[in-house]
């Protein structure tokens, strides 16, 4: 998810205007009795960045990164009895969560939830027979199913012990799926299959406007008017404004959209669907903004056109800049990422921007540009491709 993940956990990269894991808390917080989240890097931004309600909760470390099944046997001294396991950066829908949960409830065994995908190849696969999983593949070169993990899992605490008989992968980790192969051999595993509407995936950065558009689509979103709204605003559509928030006179809004605390809109604005404003961002005169996250602290001020693309947080737009999205045959964008070329599968794609950029004046942003964090471009300049972090482009 990188540059977006440079400074910020991706369990709280935004998507419809909540983090993601958010999203999970959210959907199952009338039915926790107790909730542990594994923290690790950034930990103390993860603990402040996600509201938990009154639900019990404890934060567990884990110092170094040691795989999933690290993980999950950090929590042994803490539960009694079956628990509900979930990956922190997987969105799924409370409908597919509470399916998932049914079914395990009716079963003496673990269980994995698992969803079809079109292409299974850059995952781990899985394979099953008669009611049962029969094996798991890490990214086979000739997929023979196109089940894969879909990242919730229903354990009794036998997962304990087959985690203590789990050996170290090549990796250096301790990889659930080899504990999950060790209960399928001891006791069998269980599955649920869960649509595939109803499971996200958030594996590169684009994934998150896919996210967040299926979200806003998925989500029973609560429409907050708590900011101040003032006249000549038009409003159109689920458009939730949250408190401090400030609407300038002559906006125009047409959601879904999400409008974050103490943000500053117009006057003049143009904001359109599935497009999520973090909290204390500026948009300014004359400026329209679609299908995009703007991640908090950001300032587009005036005068500039952002379309789907996902901006990161305590960006600067000088006036005039422009970022395309579209190519001029229509055909699906490209985007060079880590070095290798990336078929996006989308049609619309504009800048995945990192933290603490700036742009100058009339600057100029291709399609599918990525540009890394503290980067600034200049007055009238021109940025395309992969830029990486702290660069300055004239």
């Amino acid at each position: 998810m990188q540059p977006l993940t440079e400074q910020t956990p991706k369990p709280l990269l935004p998507v419809a205007g909540k983090p993601i894991l958010q999203h999970t808390i959210d959907d199952l917080r009338d039915d926790i009795d107790e909730l542990y989240i594994l923290v690790g890097w950034k930990a103390k931004r993860l603990k402040e960045g996600v509201e938990t309600y009154d639900i019990p909760t404890t934060f567990i470390r884990q110092d170094e990164p040691m795989g999933t099944a690290d993980a999950v046997r950090r929590v042994e001294q803490y539960i009694d009895g079956p628990f509900l396991c979930i990956n922190g950066d997987v969105i799924l829908s409370k409908e597919s969560i509470y399916s998932f949960m049914d079914s395990f409830k009716r079963s003496s065994r673990s269980m994995m939830g698992l969803t079809r995908v079109e292409d299974p190849r850059g995952f781990g696969i899985i394979e099953v027979d008669d009611g049962s999983v029969k094996d798991i593949i890490e990214k086979p070169r000739c997929p023979t199913s196109d089940l894969i993990n879909a990242g919730i899992y229903g354990f009794h605490e036998s997962i304990f012990q087959a985690i203590k008989e789990t050996e170290l992968s090549n990796r250096g980790e301790y990889e659930i799926t080899d504990s999950l192969k060790i209960l399928m051999e001891k006791e069998g595993l269980g599955y649920n299959i869960i649509k595939s509407g109803d499971w996200i995936e958030l594996s590169r950065p684009w994934d998150l406007l896919k996210a967040n558009s299926k979200v806003f689509e998925l989500m029973d979103m609560d429409e907050i008017r708590d900011g101040e709204i003032e006249d000549n605003v038009h409003l159109e559509g689920l458009v939730s404004i949250e408190e401090y928030a400030i609407i300038r006179e002559g906006t125009y809004i047409k959601g879904p959209v999400c409008i974050g605390k103490g943000a500053d809109i117009g006057p003049n604005a143009y904001i359109r669907g599935c497009t999520s404003i973090g909290a204390r961002c500026r948009v300014g005169a004359a400026t329209e903004i679609k299908n995009s996250i703007v991640m908090e602290d950001s300032n587009i001020p005036h005068h500039n056109y952002v379309g789907d693309s996902v901006i990161g947080r305590n960006c600067n737009f000088g006036s005039g800049t422009k970022v395309a999205n579209l190519r001029l045959d229509g055909k699906n964008i490209t985007v060079t990422h880590r070095g290798k070329k990336v078929d996006t599968g989308m049609r619309k794609l504009g800048v995945i921007m990192g933290d603490d950029v700036k742009t100058g004046i009339n600057s100029m942003i291709n399609i599918g540009t990525i540009i890394g964090q503290g980067t600034f471009i200049g007055p009238g300049a021109k940025a395309t491709g992969e830029i990486g972090k702290n660069s300055r482009i004239q």
